[in-house]
């Protein structure tokens, strides 16, 4: 890393913290509580639709992610996320004048196409000795951001849809604002390389990582799965008032965001990743099928605590596994490429959900998704040591 970089990496990080922070506010936000309840509610759409909605934002999501990370390796960061925030804020403008199907749905694709820039950039900006530890850090910004969108949405959205909608426009307003002082200069430790290379050295590492496609995709598939039905399944399920459903997601959330650094530290100091893997998604597999029994109020919230560690637990380790196989030369690109092969997952994730929801009720997704994480951390058993080294 060159001086002017190391010099910069600070000032940076804590900037790319602020806009992830909004970003991801904004989109737990809309996701999470705003789109279903607008949809469903204002809009009288189905589950399939919205569902449809939301994997068209993690279709531009994924589709664009290794674009933007060829992107990062030849134009400045400033220009790639300032360009894709402009995007996004174009999409939640749109949402104002969504009243059919189709350009709800083109709305909610619109706004995914500038979400990728800013978390892109954060991978290519951590160092290689403390990966684990630095990505607790940014997992946390990251979570934090993503779990009090909904909260403060949801005590908001009972009172006024048309409030909520113009808070999250403020708020991507201010994201691009503030891209606008972010370095003119390109992402480091990258080497400028024919396309056609780069995709020769990239495909020698995916070839080194079949074993790792099962918990890339059905990993956020299992997660995509919930996302349509949660509000309704919280109200009509759980019982839970809106600011119930609140609580369940801030004790989600404090629990992840709490353990993420810990368990990053331990990650880095004890090794054994891979075990970290295991019964991290076990145990979220655990906790999401007692959720499908519909229990009381209370244990609801255990529940969501007890996801949020094994969500903690899990996610330094998988980074830190999946960072193996990046080149460091095309840092931008290979981590675009990881990331899209990871959102396949979350793409196909809301319209599964939303089709199962439809036909057979919101418990059975929340069961489906239990299974896929319990298949997951069942199959990182036999995973090889060697591949987390």
């Amino acid at each position: 890393m060159s001086e002017i970089s190391k010099r910069l990496f600070m000032p940076e990080i804590a900037l790319f913290s602020v806009i992830l922070f909004l970003v991801e506010f904004v989109r737990g936000a809309a996701l999470v509580s705003f789109l279903p309840v607008f949809g469903q509610k204002t809009l009288g759409l189905n589950f399939d639709v919205i569902g449809i909605a939301i994997t068209a934002h993690y279709l531009t999501d994924t589709a664009l992610k290794m674009g933007i990370g060829a992107l990062l390796d030849r134009f400045s960061i400033r220009f790639v996320v300032h360009v894709g925030l402009l995007t996004s804020l174009a999409g939640i403008a749109l949402l104002q004048f969504a009243y059919s199907p189709w350009l709800f749905i083109v709305a909610s694709a619109l706004y995914g196409v500038g979400i990728s820039p800013i978390w892109i950039v954060c991978l290519t900006r951590v160092s290689e000795e403390k990966r684990a530890t630095q990505m607790g850090y940014l997992y946390t910004i990251w979570l934090v951001g993503l779990g009090a969108g909904p909260v403060v949405c949801n005590f908001i959205i009972d009172h006024s849809i048309s409030a909520t909608y113009y808070i999250l426009l403020a708020m991507s307003a201010l994201c691009w604002l503030l891209s606008l002082f972010i370095s003119g200069e390109k992402a480091a430790n990258v080497v400028s390389l024919p396309i056609r290379e780069q995709f020769k050295v990239l495909g020698e590492r995916l070839r080194h990582t079949k074993l790792l496609l099962p918990g890339m995709i059905l990993q956020t598939g299992g997660a995509g799965m919930l996302v349509p039905i949660l509000p309704s399944f919280a109200e009509n399920r759980l019982g839970l008032s809106g600011a119930q459903y609140s609580l369940l997601l801030l004790a989600g959330g404090a629990c992840t965001a709490a353990g993420l650094i810990p368990f990053g530290r331990l990650s880095d100091r004890l090794g054994g990743k891979k075990w970290f893997l295991v019964f991290g998604f076990v145990f979220i597999g655990v906790a999401l099928y007692l959720l499908s029994t519909e229990p009381s109020i209370g244990i609801s919230i255990a529940l969501a605590g007890l996801l949020g560690l094994s969500y903690a637990a899990l996610l330094p380790a998988w980074n830190a596994l999946i960072a193996n196989y990046v080149p460091p030369q095309q840092a931008g690109l290979g981590w675009g490429i990881f990331s899209t092969v990871e959102g396949i997952g979350g793409m196909l994730g809301p319209v599964v959900g939303g089709v199962l929801a439809a036909s057979m009720g919101e418990p059975s997704v929340v069961l489906y998704s239990a299974v896929l994480y319990g298949v997951i951390g069942f199959f990182y058993i036999w995973f090889p040591f060697r591949s987390f080294t």
